[in-house]
């Protein structure tokens, strides 16, 4: 199944005014158009309310970078847009952006370790000479006791005084210091959220996003020293900007630098958690929509025992065939998937909770986004169109109880408007520019609604 329904509340009660929330988990770069096309599809359902008309927006990394859009009011096909490059409202994100290398470190720091590994040495030296005069009797009766029995307890007897004052008084540089903290530096996709929230007047502070649009946005990382999570939003850790926030929730381990703010280095949120689920819980929302991309595959794979040949073989093809590359995706995305199937499990059985949950996933079958590689920035089209057919397949089998749940909540949905779109991409097969064309389509259901951006500007679409 590709949807996971977590139902607590009484449906005979009518909820309109209830809080409602978006959590969005990471996905890197693939994932995240898988999103994007997975939210263009799940808004085509809806009717009088929009996934720009929440309450409540939550992000970790690439989740981040969509959630600050969508709390401004910018809807997924206009993300669409933008991957594709013919949006007027948010533009480009180019791959330099994404694959920016870590220059600075990638130069300094090798000269930085061939300095300290050149001067470690003299430094040693004088070490010694420094501490002669404090052991030089110990050093003598070890090596006394060595020359006498050279075992290697003597030995050890003999050096120990020598390498306790030396152990207090300097490291030895590493090769490991030698090597980038990450190969790419994510400060460019800063710089891109900033000047596409100014274009569209959109404030870069999370309490005036809140005054304005009355949102909650809320985007989450990890601080590297201390491990904890880092909560940035309008009451919570605010003295740093909205850009900044995903800037530091999108430093992926080893991909990305950590990004250093104000002194404080953050990784990616995804590290601590793969969603946010108690977070929008604990801020009141009743109603909660999570979409995370990553799952493992179900790789069904057939093996007999060859007696002739001594062996198990097998005719299907493994996820190790693909090399480290595919054991690594299979490893990050049961990790994702593990850690929220427990999240989730865990409300299930909550008795005090008394809300929803609607968890989007891809099916376990999903062999297409699996094999898309999750930095592949070429990728971002097919990945769009897969994001959109998963969420489509899965909401549409679950329907009927989608819209009891939903329709609580004063929110109203149809099959009209996704069905027509996924028709027009079935007649556009293996063209890549009509499919896109089908994605950034905002359909009839939207004509005429009002988008207001965070700046107070009203615009009609």
């Amino acid at each position: 199944m590709g949807l996971k329904i977590v139902h607590k509340s009484d449906l005979s009660r009518k909820k309109h005014h209830a809080k409602i929330a978006l959590v969005l988990s990471g996905g890197a770069v693939s994932g995240g158009a898988f999103k994007a096309g997975g939210l263009k599809a799940f808004n085509d359902f809806l009717v009088n309310r929009k996934v720009t008309d929440f309450d409540m927006y939550v992000g970790i990394s690439a989740g981040g970078l969509l959630a600050v859009p969508l709390a401004g009011g910018i809807g997924p096909e206009e993300i669409i847009k933008s991957i594709d490059g013919t949006s007027e409202i948010f533009g480009q994100l180019s791959p330099l952006e994404i694959y920016y290398p870590n220059w600075r470190e990638m130069l300094m720091r090798p000269m930085d370790y061939l300095f300290r590994r050149f001067a470690y040495f003299p430094g040693v030296l004088l070490d010694i000479l420094q501490a002669l005069p404090n052991i030089g009797d110990r050093l003598k009766e070890g090596m006394i006791k060595f020359l006498k029995d050279p075992s290697y307890s003597n030995y050890e007897k003999m050096i120990k005084p020598l390498a306790g004052a030396l152990s207090s008084q300097r490291d030895a540089p590493t090769i490991l210091s030698a090597l980038p903290t990450g190969f790419f530096d994510n400060k460019p996709l800063e710089h891109y959220l900033r000047d596409n929230m100014k274009h569209n007047n959109m404030s870069n502070h999370f309490k005036v996003i809140k005054r304005v649009r009355g949102k909650d946005l809320y985007i989450c990382a990890a601080e590297l020293d201390s491990g904890d999570r880092a909560i940035f939003g309008w009451d919570e850790k605010n003295d740093i900007t909205i850009s900044q926030a995903v800037m530091a929730s999108t430093a992926m381990p080893g991909f990305y630098k950590p990004a250093r703010i104000k002194g404080v280095d953050y990784i990616d949120g995804g590290v601590q958690k793969t969603a946010n689920i108690d977070l929008a819980i604990q801020k009141g929302a009743e109603l909660i929509i999570c979409y995370n991309p990553f799952r493992p595959l179900k790789n069904i794979v057939n093996v007999n025992y060859h007696r002739e040949k001594n062996a198990y073989i097998t005719k299907d093809k493994r996820i190790s065939d693909n090399g480290i590359f595919g054991v690594f995706n299979q490893v990050f995305r049961t990790l994702y998937h593990s850690r929220l199937s427990y999240a989730i499990q865990r409300y299930e059985q909550d008795k005090n909770f008394k809300g929803d949950i609607i968890l989007i996933e891809p099916t376990e079958d999903d062999t297409t986004f699996f094999q898309m590689n999750p930095f592949a920035f070429w990728t971002r089209a097919r990945a769009a169109k897969s994001g959109f057919q998963s969420v489509q397949r899965s909401i549409d089998k679950h329907f009927d109880q989608l819209k009891a749940i939903l329709g609580a909540y004063g929110i109203e949905m149809t099959k009209d408007v996704v069905n027509q779109d996924e028709a027009k991409m079935q007649r556009a097969v293996g063209d890549d520019e009509e499919i896109l064309e089908v994605l950034e389509d905002e359909g009839a259901s939207s004509k005429g609604r009002l988008r207001v951006i965070s700046g107070g500007r009203r615009q009609r679409k």
